[in-house]
């Protein structure tokens, strides 16, 4: 039987998981398995740009916080498996679908994004959509088309009227 002081250990990093991911916006699971360490640091590092982080728990302390959670990943947590979290909807998935494509170690095993389940071809599609910044220049490049055109509309109104 486990002691009193373990028991409060593990209690206490399922309440951690607890609360990274009540004030995480996404989740992503993964396999870190054949990363080297140099690799883990890199991977870090890029995730910490982002404004997200990765953590590797037990599977069992994982099961017991995302039940409390309402979250079913039972399927995805077999193996060793890392957990990252991000205060952006899509930052983690997308610094971890570029890491996978460029090192075949790293595998996504599954994500949480939008209070829903996402399996590893939902979060593939994920990992596609620009960043914020970029859909934000999109934007803006769409709006100026609108007025530069409407400047030409009303420049050759006014031409034809002066005529």
């Amino acid at each position: 039987m486990p002691s009193a002081k373990s028991l409060e250990l593990k209690s206490a990093i399922v309440s951690e998981i607890k609360d990274k991911c009540s004030n995480a916006k996404s989740m992503v699971l993964f396999d870190y398995r054949g990363l080297t360490d140099s690799e883990i640091k890199n991977l870090r590092k890029k995730l910490r740009e982002n404004d997200s982080e990765y953590k590797v728990y037990k599977n069992t302390l994982l099961k017991i916080a995302f039940k409390d959670l309402d979250i079913n990943f039972d399927e995805y947590l077999t193996g060793p498996t890392a957990l990252a979290f991000s205060n952006d909807d899509v930052a983690a998935v997308k610094v971890l679908s570029d890491a996978s494509k460029k090192n075949d170690a790293l595998i996504l095993k599954a994500g949480y994004v939008e209070n829903s389940v996402c399996d590893k071809a939902k979060l593939n599609e994920f990992a596609k959509i620009p960043s914020r910044e970029g859909l934000y220049t999109m934007l803006a490049g769409g709006m100026i088309g609108i007025v530069k055109d409407l400047s030409i509309a009303l420049n050759l109104y006014t031409e034809q009227k002066e005529n």
